[in-house]
Formats: C-alpha cells, structure tokens, sequence
C-alpha cells in the first residue's frame, strides 16, 4: 500500500473534509479522492460517507483507522532507522508547541545531549493541530503540549500542573483592571473559567500566542494571565507582580508519543523530560 494513501485517509479525518485535507497536503482536491478511491478499491470497502458538512467514516472506516496511524508510523521510524547519522544508534524527533519551546523543550534538548548522546535529535516546534497530526503520522517521536486530543494510536503522559497567573506591570494593583487587561485565548477551558469569575469583563484586546502577548505587556504596561514559569523571572526581577487575591487557572502540560514508539528510544528520553519537567535536573 502506497503510504500517501494511508496519510490522506487520516488527514481527512483529523480535518473532516476532503477539501481541508487537500489544502493541508498541498494537493489538488482531484488528488485527495483519487487517492481515497485507491485506498477503497484495494481494501474493498467503502471508507467515507461524504456530506455537505465534509465526510464521516463508514463502519469499514472506523477499523481502519485503528491501523492507518500505525501504518504511517512504522514507515516514519523505517525512514528514521535508514537515516540514522554514524556514531548514533538512532535518531528521535522531538517538538512543542511555540510557548513550550522556551525553556522546557530546550532544557530538555540539553539534557538529551549531555545524558543520551547516542541519540541523534531533531527538534521541532509547531501549532498544536499540526504538531499533534505529526506524532500521530510518525513525523513527530514525542512532543510537549496543552490540551492534547485524544486519537488512536497515541499515549498521552502528564507532565506538570502550569498555573496562568495574573500579573501586572501596575504593582498597586488589586483587582482585574479592564482599562489595561490584555486578555490571552489559553483554550475553551480557561474561557469557560475566566467567564464564571469575571462575567462582566469584556477585554478590547486579545491575543492567541502567549509570548506575544506577554512581551505586549512587558512593552507597553497592563496585564494579563500568564503561566507561573513564564512570568516568574519577571516577577523576580521587578517588572511584573502578582495580583493578589485573584484566582488562579490550571493549565497542564503533557507529553504526547505514539502508541506503538520504540521503547529504547523513546522511553529513556520521556524520562529525562519528566525529570526536567519536575526541576529535578539543575541544568
């Protein structure tokens, strides 16, 4: 079976279209059904039911995706095996999301290569939609994100509670003040949190990327909530201070792999970023 045929198949499902699966693969729609209708005449069963809302699986379509992403995977590690750099007995991708990048995801890259240095690294860091459609199709070994979804042939590990914090430049603040509140969109979980605590606040300004917003602030002055480990050296250093008496979000961060990883590879570098993580390691 030709591989682009499975990773259309779960392209299209993780979009629900053949149309916004075209656009992620960068292929002509024409392409994406010829490809489906491949994959259909080879397995003899139907896989989708196409709709005006884009396309759900079949019953024959709900099986095969418990071993499409397998499929996807074991080609993804074959490549990787092949390519394997002299002196090193393999090569693992590692990735986050962009607000994760720094410093968690480098601290752990350091740690790999001072604790496992016969393992090559490639490092990557993405939108979470990209990067959790990466793991699950083998391009991605492991990664570190919030909010993960749930999909066959991946395991999701926490890793540590974050807390989004709110802070200011204003150090007589005591209240959420609207006139400088810079609102941060961290997920549908914090929107339904931050509703119930502030019903009535109805922020002008808003941002969907946590290190814009917070070099926003540090910029031009306001708050906002800010994860604990972000603002923290901030704190420290007289530039921001915690709002006291304000209610405080969770905001987890886990790590994400396939099912099916090699466990020599994969298991001894999930422990060391579990163990950076934690702060255990002074690096």
């Amino acid at each position: 079976m030709d591989i682009e045929l499975a990773r259309t198949f779960i392209e299209i499902v993780s979009t629900g279209s053949f149309i916004r699966a075209s656009e992620r693969l960068n292929v002509a729609q024409t392409t994406v059904s010829a490809r489906i209708r491949n994959l259909e005449q080879q397995l003899g069963r139907a896989l989708f039911v196409r709709h005006k809302g884009g396309a759900s699986l079949t019953p024959a379509g709900e099986q095969f995706l418990r071993h499409a992403p397998m499929f996807v995977q074991l080609w993804q590690r074959t490549r990787h095996q092949v390519a394997v750099p002299p002196g090193r007995r393999a090569v693992l991708t590692v990735g986050s999301e962009v607000s994760l990048a720094q410093p968690l995801l480098l601290d752990w890259v350091r740690w790999m290569r001072g604790s496992l240095p016969d393992i090559a690294l490639r490092v990557h860091v993405d939108v979470p939609r990209d990067l959790i459609n990466q793991v699950a199709s083998g391009m991605v070994d492991l990664a570190i994100m919030y909010a993960p979804p749930h999909r066959p042939g991946l395991k999701i590990d926490l890793l540590l509670e974050e807390k989004l914090v709110l802070v200011t430049t204003n150090s007589e603040a005591r209240l959420l003040d609207e006139s400088d509140y810079v609102y941060m969109d961290w997920g549908p979980d914090f929107e339904l949190h931050h509703g119930m605590n502030f019903p009535s606040a109805a922020p002008d300004l808003s941002f969907d990327l946590g290190p814009l917003a917070l070099s926003y602030v540090l910029a031009t002055g306001g708050s906002g909530y800010f994860r604990m480990s972000s603002v923290r050296p901030h704190m420290e250093a007289g530039r921001l201070h915690l709002v006291p008496e304000m209610p405080q979000f969770s905001y987890p961060v886990y790590a994400v792999q396939s099912a099916s990883a090699d466990e020599s590879v994969v298991g001894p570098a999930l422990a060391g970023l579990h163990s950076v993580a934690s702060a255990d390691i002074k690096l």
